[in-house]
């Protein structure tokens, strides 16, 4: 019987985007055997602190990426909005399976929306990024750290250490869970982290073999949407220190060509300065979708964006 292993968090989001991929690979090949190898990364055993003081998302992924270096696992189930856009060399981010929802959503045990929130309200999160987004929507909130897994962040919020708190709504999916309050954060105004939603599958690049096995579970237009956005992120030298969003979307026609629209924004931690454009085309492979994040990370940088970047790089 053949056999292979996947490294993965130990969480139960992490357990269950894993089983997904495990569950695909069963179905389409029966005499395969699937063994989870579950690692506890830094960014499990520090819940304490905000993530961009100890080193952003990278810290969820650090340890798993060594189990595949070391020959101990096959390949890795991530959260694609957790990779950092620079990987260890001679890895490679091999599949993008479809999308879940992208979107942010608020979630309250007694508010209904982001503008029926009381003045000086308390919101839980702990992303650069949602804290810009918020604070340039409502200035008057104030923005509580919180860390911890989907079903912990859940707790302290019906617990009423907070009037809401932010998570994505892939993960809430994925997990089948809800709060009394659960409003959609339209990407109109809200954009998402770069490739939130997305699952990636990273192995080394040497392995032929695995390419072929997991080639089934590729998603064509969420590849092209995480190409654009990762490259986005990457142009502008992003990282945890960086409140940066993207969303990709792409709109195919019969013929399955399409037209493929990527978001973005860099803003300040405070809100009160936020770039966003929009820019698109017709990519004929994925490399021309990155060429479109890099194109639109340089026309932001001109507009203004390398002047808040400093910014941020210097209270860093």
């Amino acid at each position: 019987m053949r056999k292979v292993s996947i490294a993965t968090r130990g969480s139960r989001l992490a357990l269950q985007q894993t089983g997904y991929v495990q569950r695909r690979l069963n179905d389409r090949y029966p005499d395969l055997a699937v063994e989870l190898i579950i690692i506890k990364t830094k960014g499990d055993l520090f819940l304490d602190a905000p993530l961009a003081k100890i080193g952003g998302k990278g810290l969820f992924v650090k340890e798993i990426e060594e189990t595949i270096l070391s020959g101990k696992a096959d390949f890795a189930v991530h959260s694609v909005k957790d990779m950092p856009v620079s990987l260890p060399q001679g890895l490679i981010l091999g599949v993008v399976p479809a999308r879940e929802d992208p979107a942010d959503y608020l979630l309250s045990t007694r508010y209904a929306s982001l503008e029926l929130l009381p003045a000086a309200a308390r919101v839980g999160t702990s992303s650069l990024r949602r804290t810009a987004q918020l604070l340039s929507l409502r200035p008057d909130l104030q923005i509580c750290s919180l860390r911890g897994n989907v079903e912990t962040r859940l707790r302290k919020l019906n617990d009423g250490l907070f009037d809401a708190i932010i998570l994505a709504g892939a993960a809430l999916k994925r997990l089948g869970l809800f709060a009394p309050f659960q409003n959609e954060l339209s990407t109109q105004y809200f954009l998402p982290a770069p490739g939130q939603g997305a699952l990636g599958i990273e192995y080394l690049r040497e392995r032929r073999d695995l390419a072929e096995l997991l080639a089934f579970l590729e998603h064509y237009p969420t590849r092209l949407c995480v190409e654009a956005e990762r490259a986005f992120l990457s142009a502008l030298d992003g990282n945890c220190q960086t409140p940066i969003g993207a969303l990709a979307l792409l709109e195919q026609n019969r013929s399955g060509a399409g037209l493929l629209t990527l978001d973005g924004l860099v803003a300040t931690v405070s809100g009160k300065k936020i770039l966003r454009a929009s820019l698109s085309c017709r990519p004929e492979n994925p490399e021309q979708a990155a060429r479109l994040g890099a194109e639109l990370a340089l026309s932001i940088k001109k507009a203004g964006g390398t002047e808040i970047l400093i910014e941020i790089n210097q209270l860093g």
